[in-house]
């Protein structure tokens, strides 16, 4: 029987050593997983945050294997590169800092005394991605590591992470309106150990029944309605396969029904994996946009960094879970899950919402010709352990790789490489990348990818609103058989900020509502366009910033980096996207000391029309869809409430003679793209250039 135990407390933290023999001798401090060594100094500015290799030890209890058992170390992630010792002796080197990887520890395990030791390097090389790029590289073991103990017979446990089963949904959407789908389930198994056969079991994962017909290796052939259905698979060389048909199928249908079947695989010896799936069929359309399940589904998203104040990326199932809640809220339909692989228990609250996530990998912003196997590992790391979770339609191949450099031959061969990696770990899903907005439209390198992306940001770090708009309307034109999405756009705001007249680089929550306004209006009459991220739904570390009054972050985000301040534009997103809450924001709540005579309420809401108070007394009511605006004369201290049937709210603005400085953003001279920086290469476009 299988057995996992988390080894979340007993460590001890050595920032630095020499060697693991130092390492093992040094004093330390006691910490608990998951830890981060960066959680205060990759947030605070300075871009001098530590990056070096750190090391951690604790105590490892001899679990007392038997019957030829094995014993693995698993981590779920180590910050960026890793290396385990057990008892003195190096079992494992892992390049990659957000994927899962193990280490079979049974051949050095003693009856006591163990001690395991594992350093972490989050340091400056030229073979590991990320090394440049507008976020922290947070240091150490910041996710679970777990001993898992499994009979001589078991799944696999050393292919890429991987579980050893892996689930291949093939749905058929009927032409006709009221026939039922229905889906052809391949489950396959891989093990070690010489076990002959397994059984794999299908079964539904709510209350109802699922109708299906088992095939295969001594099946009758026979429809039947269970709640589980059952094959016996015979392995070759450890390898099996069954099939299940279900000819009426419960889909995976998005945020409207994420329906999730189970499969679980046994082996005679006691083993067992199991795995949650979603049947479900989408494709994109260069003039549809994207398809979920035979009908247009347009997505339309945020995008989402792992990490929050105060904890960076050494996040609890807690904070996931507050993250997912956010997700519903807005009404996102769709994540990118940038830049890299994310948790486990995130993906996992994917699925069970039924939010559509663009996975990729941290090949960003830099190209290195030392770094192409690094990204081949990463990407099959990625592919392989998340393969089965029904959320991921698509396997983002790069971001902005260009932005610091050309498109060489080097660089294209890696792209090819990586695009048929991924298309021969999984012919189900289509491939993507995010472009740097000086990337030339018609450059190879956009007809490597299956669909492409841009992320662009007329209107904040170059350029008028308006060239977003021109910039697809020209691609559509002059591609039109391509499917284009728009992967990142966004205008920093600190909440502290405010004005009457916002404008581009003021960094105030009016200029960033102001902004989304217009980029919404965009999308909406853009149908092909397959799919939209925000940049970004929180805001984030990146240690090397200094703009807009706060150092050490990226402040795209609609919500902040702690999670307590939802900003405007987040409403504005609500108001566009969630059908199921009815809602009313009043903009400007945090704009009260007001110098003009007329000031301009701005309401968002879902709801057909608004009415306005002022000071109790009704003044009007609009109707229209998602914005409202007021002219409101103002004297003194007012109240000020908008109302949509039972949803209301309430806020304070007060007449005064003098502009309130505290709302003004102090330093002069733009904004600055954050790869404007003194070692930009030269020859290469920046952000002071026009186009």
């Amino acid at each position: 029987m299988r057995s996992k135990t988390e080894l979340r407390d007993g460590w001890i933290f050595v920032k630095q050593a020499k060697d693991a023999r130092e390492a093992s001798a040094a004093e330390g401090t006691p910490v608990s997983l998951p830890h981060t060594w960066n959680a205060v100094d990759g947030q605070d500015g300075g871009n001098d945050y530590y990056r070096g290799t750190c090391w951690y030890r604790r105590g490892l209890e001899n679990p007392g294997l038997s019957d030829g058992e094995r014993a693995y170390l698993e981590f779920d992630g180590a910050a960026m590169t890793a290396e385990v010792w057990l008892n003195g002796e190096r079992l494992a080197h892992h390049e990659g800092g957000y994927s899962r990887f193990r280490v079979d520890i049974t051949d050095q395990l003693r009856e006591s005394g163990n001690e395991l030791v594992v350093s972490v390097d989050n340091s400056d090389n030229d073979r590991v991605y990320p090394q440049k790029a507008d976020f922290t590289f947070y240091g150490g073991l910041y996710r679970m590591a777990r001993l898992v103990v499994v009979p001589k017979e078991h799944f696999s446990m050393d292919y890429y992470g991987g579980d050893g089963i892996r689930v291949t949904p093939e749905v058929t959407i009927p032409d006709n309106d009221g026939e039922a789908a229905s889906a052809v389930v391949t489950v396959e198994v891989w093990t070690d150990g010489g076990a002959d056969e397994a059984a794999v079991i299908v079964s539904g994962d709510g209350a109802d029944e699922a109708a299906v017909t088992v095939s295969g290796d001594g099946a009758d052939g026979k429809t039947r309605t269970a709640e589980a259905a059952v094959q016996r698979v015979p392995l070759a060389d450890g390898y099996g396969k069954a099939v299940f048909t279900l000819p009426d199928v419960h889909l995976w249908d998005g945020v409207d029904d994420p329906y999730l079947y189970t499969a679980r695989a046994e082996l005679p010896g006691g083993d067992a994996v199991e795995t949650r799936f979603g049947c479900r069929k989408f494709y994109v359309d260069p003039q549809n946009g994207f398809f979920l399940n035979g009908r247009s589904y347009p997505l339309r998203g945020v995008s989402r960094h792992q990490d929050r104040a105060g904890a960076g990326n050494a996040l609890t199932m807690e904070m996931h879970r507050e993250d997912m809640e956010i997700v519903k809220e807005i009404g996102a339909n769709t994540l990118r899950l940038a830049h890299y692989q994310q948790a486990q228990e995130f993906y996992d609250l994917c699925d069970e919402n039924g939010i559509l996530v663009w996975a990729e990998i941290p090949y960003i912003t830099l190209h290195m010709p030392n770094g192409r196997e690094n990204t081949l590992g990463q990407m099959r790391e990625l592919v392989t352990q998340n393969y089965n979770h029904a959320s991921i339609m698509c396997w983002g191949l790069s971001n902005e790789i260009t932005a610091s450099g050309s498109v060489t031959e080097d660089l294209l061969e890696n792209h090819r490489l990586l695009n048929d990696l991924c298309h021969k770990l999984d012919p189900t899903r289509f491939t993507t990348m995010a472009d740097v907005f000086m990337l030339e439209t018609d450059s190879p390198l956009l007809e490597i990818p299956d669909v492409n992306s841009y992320n662009l940001y007329f209107g904040w770090y170059l350029g008028e609103l308006e060239q977003n708009d021109a910039f697809f309307d020209e691609y559509h034109k002059k591609f039109p058989e391509r499917c284009i999405g728009f992967s990142e756009y966004g205008a920093d705001a600190n909440p502290q900020y405010q004005s009457a007249a916002p404008e581009k680089g003021d960094y105030t929550e009016g200029y960033q509502a102001l902004y989304h306004e217009h980029i919404l209006r965009m999308i909406a009459s853009r149908p092909w366009i397959w799919s939209t991220h925000v940049w970004n739904l929180f805001d984030f570390a990146a240690d090397g910033r200094d703009e807009g009054g706060k150092n050490g972050q990226n402040q795209k985000g609609l919500v902040t980096m702690d999670r307590k301040l939802k900003k405007d534009a987040f409403y504005l997103y609500k108001a566009y996207w969630n059908k199921k809450e009815p809602f009313v924001h009043l903009c400007g709540s945090r704009y009260v000391d007001r110098t003009e005579e007329v000031t301009e309420i701005r309401v968002y809401s879902n709801a057909p029309s608004v009415t306005l108070y002022v000071d109790g007394t009704e003044t009007e009511t609009q109707k229209g869809e998602f914005i409202f605006r007021f002219q409101v004369p103002i004297s003194g201290t007012h109240s000020i409430e908008a109302r949509a049937g039972e949803a209301a709210e309430c806020i304070t603005v007060r007449r005064v003679q003098e502009k309130n400085m505290n709302y003004v953003f102090g330093q002069g001279g733009g904004v600055t793209n954050w790869f404007d920086q003194d070692d930009f290469k030269p020859g290469y476009f920046s952000i002071r250039h026009t186009m």
